[in-house]
């Protein structure tokens, strides 16, 4: 997906892979189209995607996470805290486990876009919308 920076401002150009996986999610959704359904098959996608990512640390190894306490410095900025935070992942992913986590996530986008549908909601404007509230927002979008 492509993306426009002109005036501070992006927006999706090409939004035609979003139109298209929508519309395939709707035409493919038959056995799961209750939104009751729809929303167990969410659960359990996420599910699946924190299993894979958990495999990969405790079955494969080609991850590791060493976690520990956020150190920000008390004089941060808001700006700059993002140069102190860590991911606590260690390595990378090999091959297989990359496959199994992008297959996972395809899995999950793939109810989030089902739900989506169901509710009559565009999944392009869904994404532009939340595009502009974290250029509006930046950092504080999600505190």
């Amino acid at each position: 997906m492509r993306s426009d920076t002109s005036k501070g401002v992006r927006h999706l150009r090409d939004a035609s892979i979003l139109d298209r996986f929508q519309d395939a999610v709707d035409e493919v959704l038959i056995r799961h189209r209750s939104v009751l359904d729809v929303l167990s098959k969410i659960q359990e996608a996420d599910s699946r995607v924190a299993r894979a990512t958990a495999k990969a640390v405790t079955a494969c190894g080609c991850i590791a996470v060493q976690a520990d306490r956020q150190r920000i410095p008390a004089d941060a900025d808001a700006l700059s805290v993002h140069q102190y935070v860590r991911s606590h992942i260690e390595g990378d992913l090999c091959g297989r486990c990359r496959e199994a986590l992008e297959r996972e996530l395809g899995q999950a986008l793939f109810y989030q876009t089902a739900l989506a549908t169901l509710l009559q909601l565009d999944l392009r404007t869904l994404l532009t919308d939340e595009l502009q509230r974290l250029n509006t927002l930046g950092i504080y979008n999600l505190t």
